[in-house]
């Protein structure tokens, strides 16, 4: 069976990414508690469904810690399983819960008795919501929301759930150091410190998946040499980070605006690396760019 996990922070795209997932044709279930979760599955597996979405959250009651094992125990009996972390910088979920006015799933705290229970305000809620998703934040591919289009989130999710198997996946994202740090990056790399093809007027509107702007940073020395110690880099420590078991690398490069020179030496790498990894390609900037007519 393919077995997709949605987790994270409540508010960073959960519902959006297992309602993509039933339009594509899976079983879907929202907020199942992680202890029937083998069961659940063995069940859907004898009923015929070759492909289950499970939401989890910090509402799933019993230790999240397990989940590590589960997903163990569920790969050992041959099940494609596949996890997504999503999240969200807090200024992005708090702006969220104010546009739908909906309560947070944690903004009730319960003490020892009926009475002692207290609202929480929104913040002191998603930071305990952080505190509990802590144990398997790095279980599986995070996506950071924060600046992502619904649209862009669900061609994402696609993309993810559809990749085929592999040892490790190598995401490379360009992103805009304007808009922050994506929170999904395990590995970042700056290149602002790159000639800008933004000062040269005639490239300033494209891209650097533009071949004019591509000609421009390939007759450029020290753009190859950014790209080659990047790539050395990657070839070198890659074995270790599989030695770790992990599933998914996501490896950012940022520039000023999130256009030209992350653009490029993104594309570059992914075309170094494509022969010998499994890799997905995402451009955080462009997806908010508006098309050009």
């Amino acid at each position: 069976m393919r077995v997709v996990l949605i987790t994270g922070i409540s508010g960073s795209g959960k519902s959006i990414a297992i309602n993509v997932l039933e339009d594509d044709g899976f079983y879907c279930i929202d907020n199942l508690p992680l202890r029937f979760l083998r069961e659940v599955i063995a069940a859907l597996g004898q009923a015929g469904h070759p492909s289950v979405a499970v939401s989890i959250d910090a509402r799933s009651g019993g230790s999240l810690g397990e989940l590590h094992s589960l997903v163990g125990s569920l790969r050992e009996l041959g099940h494609d399983v596949k996890v997504v972390f999503l999240n969200a910088r807090n200024e992005t979920l708090v702006h969220r819960y104010s546009e739908t006015r909906r309560r947070h799933p944690l903004s009730r705290a319960a003490g020892t008795d009926a009475e002692q229970q207290h609202e929480q305000t929104l913040i002191e809620a998603i930071d305990r919501e952080r505190e509990l998703m802590s144990v398997i934040e790095g279980i599986g591919v995070a996506l950071d929301t924060s600046d992502l289009h619904p649209n862009v989130l669900r061609q994402w999710v696609r993309d993810l759930v559809g990749a085929p198997h592999a040892p490790l996946t190598l995401l490379f994202m360009s992103f805009a150091y304007k808009h922050g740090v994506p929170l999904d990056a395990d590995l970042v790399f700056d290149t602002r410190c790159l000639p800008n093809p933004y000062y040269t007027k005639e490239l300033r509107p494209l891209t650097g998946k533009d071949e004019p702007v591509m000609q421009f940073l390939r007759e450029i020395p020290s753009v190859h040499r950014l790209i080659d110690h990047i790539g050395n880099f990657l070839h070198a420590w890659l074995p270790s980070y599989l030695q770790e078991n992990r599933s998914y690398l996501t490896v950012a490069l940022g520039c000023t605006g999130g256009q030209h020179r992350s653009v490029y030496c993104v594309e570059e790498l992914a075309r170094r690396f494509r022969p010998t990894e499994h890799v997905l390609v995402r451009h955080r900037s462009l997806s908010q760019r508006p098309a050009q007519a």
